[in-house]
């Protein structure tokens, strides 16, 4: 019985964990941070992009329009990087390491490549398998960017916040991702 309520007891974390951020800090978004990290790479390489400004808002600006915007607020985070966010990818790099070595989820090991839907679909080869996440890991990063944010940040962050933009991303998320599914996986398979 205890395995079968392990999603809403991990549910419930996570509302915990959102709602926690939202009161004491703010939102939670990680997909920003790829660009922060992006910005600071760029920053060594061309050290121009992010300059001092002390008549924009943050007091730093950039030659980039996107770095730019919100009176140079990311060209800031681009500059002094330490900041709730870049923290904030830290602590999930933390927890996940964290929940390794304190016994958290121990994956067989044929589903330490691949889970067996996957292996069932689409055969054993890590290859294969790499690939396609890879690949999907960019559309959906790509994505956030192009919408402005990622799924931790207008999903649920949003819709706790009963923001409609929100529900209207987390309905498209849906309307993507069930098909997507069903394409991959087809229809009725068995249940792994």
């Amino acid at each position: 019985m205890t395995g079968q309520l392990d999603w809403l007891r991990g549910g419930i974390a996570l509302a915990l964990a959102f709602l926690i951020a939202v009161w004491l800090v703010k939102p939670i978004g990680v997909s920003t941070q790829f660009v922060i990290a992006d910005g600071m790479i760029w920053d060594q390489i061309s050290p121009d992009v992010v300059v001092e400004d002390p008549g924009t808002k943050s007091g730093f600006a950039s030659s980039n329009a996107y770095l730019a915007k919100s009176g140079g607020k990311y060209a800031s985070h681009v500059a002094k990087p330490v900041n709730y966010g870049f923290v904030f990818v830290l602590a999930i790099v933390f927890g996940a390491f964290l929940s390794r070595v304190t016994g958290g989820p121990r994956p067989q090991a044929s589903d330490r490549v691949a889970p067996a839907a996957w292996r069932e679909r689409f055969g054993a080869s890590p290859g294969k398998r790499y690939a396609i996440a890879f690949l999907g890991g960019f559309l959906v990063l790509y994505g956030s960017r192009l919408a402005g944010g990622c799924t931790s940040g207008h999903m649920m962050s949003g819709m706790m916040q009963t923001s409609l933009s929100g529900y209207l991303f987390a309905a498209g998320a849906f309307a993507t991702a069930i098909p997507a599914a069903i394409l991959m996986y087809g229809r009725g398979g068995s249940r792994v």
